[in-house]
């Protein structure tokens, strides 16, 4: 079926203002694209930022360098040229947040938020020179309807509505979860950040708990230390996996395991095994003349419970490490995993799911070294404490928590708990629950079973029915279930990509979803 170029004047409706729906407008202005009009619905006073940007302490950083950070496709000078000519204006003599271990500078995520505030306004700049109009509308999507022509029907605030050509969700994250049921308790925090909000309203003396130690507890604890907390600190989850320390950078091209295989079998209509991709993945580092058992042992590790504080210090003797396995797994991960994913069986998702996510998360989201090296300074003091094994957390007889571990130990005491468990992929944020249900109800979405909404792997347009809407498209965690890559800005760069140059391509009637996309759902 033939597709047809955008019409001038053809409608886009942005449903969301934080980061992705940034990359999706700066992708836009530098397409070959008819001008048209595009309007933007986002009702939280952090436009642009969302909530992990917004305004915060400096010790919420982002944990990337500023190369992969850039909003910008085919362009990771962006955001470090940005932060050079703001050095440049503050009269810097020296970049701040470098990291002294490995040389590498890591933002405050506010910071990162001025960025994102700025591209967003040069990209609507660059718009509206070319002949768009540009709205933004600060209110809440609520619901959606099929409109004739294969357009959708977006309702807002009190029943007002706007017909579009194109839809693209870009509606964030779900909250945290809340796994032991401690919502509303009293001192219970449910939701860490803002943490300049937060932990302003925890004493210094007091013992804390921090549930969750992910790179959001990491910040939690950093933080405590900063605003010069005295009581003691537990960091506690159930798997006790911390994020490896970062390494200094040693590069790799990819020569194996690239994104143009796996790109090649989807158009053959080809699935691969597991066992296949840990093939390519050998070859990979038998070319680079790596051990690829080494790292295989270093992901069991995580996954049998290696002592945490053992294996933090491990991390940390080995920054300036030789060897580059684990650098060549955290870059292949994120460059080529959306296009493994959809090829996989669902035997094999459902097995690296279940065993080996959170060991991959670690290795491949990785905290800075001096992050690293507060957190043990920390241990050695005997101010943290950082506990595994978690099975059960209650509120406590007089008042405060009780942690319970696995080894039948007495339960562990904290005045104050902090909520560090994030979102699980593809769950849908609480404001985005009516608009979801209403394209799911009209025929406009399928929702996945793993969290979020059916969705093409090459395009990011809405499946139903093995057919692909080329209007509807999601941007983030909303694909989640199907994409499963879908976290950090390079991805959501990649797919704002994609979306814009499928709008250019044409806006004709729903078309069949094509060979990769099947797969991915």
């Amino acid at each position: 079926m033939g597709s047809r170029q955008l019409s001038r004047n053809a409608a886009i409706g942005v449903v969301g203002g934080g980061a992705a729906a940034v990359c999706l407008l700066d992708a836009l202005a530098g397409a070959p694209t008819a001008p048209g009009e595009v309007t933007v619905f986002e009702p939280s006073p952090h436009l642009w930022r969302g909530r992990p940007y917004q305004p915060d302490l400096d010790t919420v950083r982002v944990n990337i360098a500023p190369g992969g950070m850039s909003v910008r496709f085919g362009d990771p000078e962006h955001f470090p040229g940005w932060l050079a000519a703001r050095d440049a204006v503050l009269g810097m003599a020296e970049p701040d947040f470098v990291d002294p271990i490995n040389g590498l500078r890591f933002i405050p995520r506010a910071t990162y938020g001025a960025y994102l505030e700025q591209s967003a306004r040069e990209a609507v700049a660059r718009l509206r020179e070319q002949g768009w109009r540009v709205d933004v509308v600060p209110e809440r999507v609520t619901a959606a309807e099929p409109a004739p022509g294969g357009r959708v029907r977006l309702f807002h605030g009190d029943g007002e509505s706007l017909t579009v050509d194109h839809t693209v969700l870009c509606v964030g994250r779900g909250r945290p979860g809340d796994p032991y049921g401690l919502t509303g308790r009293d001192g219970y925090l449910p939701d860490a950040y803002p943490l300049a909000r937060t932990l302003g309203e925890i004493g210094a003396d007091a013992d804390v708990g921090v549930i969750g130690a992910g790179l959001t507890g990491v910040d939690i604890v950093l933080s405590l230390l900063a605003r010069g907390h005295r009581g003691q600190v537990l960091l506690a989850s159930r798997s006790g996996v911390l994020p490896r320390v970062r390494q200094t950078a040693r590069p790799h091209t990819l020569k194996h395991f690239t994104a143009e295989w796996f790109r090649g079998a989807a158009r053959r209509g080809e699935t691969v095994t597991l066992g296949q991709v840990v093939d390519l993945m050998r070859a990979e580092f038998a070319d680079a003349g790596e051990d690829f058992t080494a790292v295989a042992r270093e992901i069991t590790a995580a996954a049998e419970a290696e002592d945490p504080v053992k294996r933090l210090r491990r991390h940390l003797s080995e920054v300036d490490s030789p060897d580059r396995g684990l650098r060549i797994l955290q870059q292949a991960v994120p460059a080529t995993g959306p296009d493994v994913w959809p090829l996989l069986p669902e035997s094999d998702r459902r097995q690296l799911l279940r065993d080996h996510y959170r060991s991959m998360m670690s290795l491949c989201c990785p905290m800075p070294a001096t992050t690293a090296t507060a957190l043990l300074g920390m241990v050695d003091s005997g101010q943290l404490r950082i506990v595994p094994d978690v099975r059960a957390v209650e509120p406590a007889p007089g008042g405060g928590f009780a942690l319970r571990t696995g080894d039948g130990a007495p339960p562990l005491r904290a005045d104050r708990l902090i909520n560090a468990v994030n979102p699980a992929p593809g769950g849908l944020p609480a404001r985005a629950q009516s608009l979801v249900t209403s394209l799911v109800s009209g025929g406009l979405a399928e929702l996945h079973p793993r969290g979020g909404v059916v969705t093409e792997r090459a395009t990011s347009r809405l499946l139903t029915g093995g057919r692909a809407h080329p209007g509807l498209y999601a941007l983030g965690d909303l694909a989640a279930g199907s994409l499963f890559f879908t976290f950090g800005l390079p991805s959501i760069v990649d797919r704002a990509h994609d979306i814009v140059q499928a709008i250019s391509a044409g806006d004709g009637p729903p078309l069949p979803a094509t060979e990769d996309a099947v797969l991915s759902a």
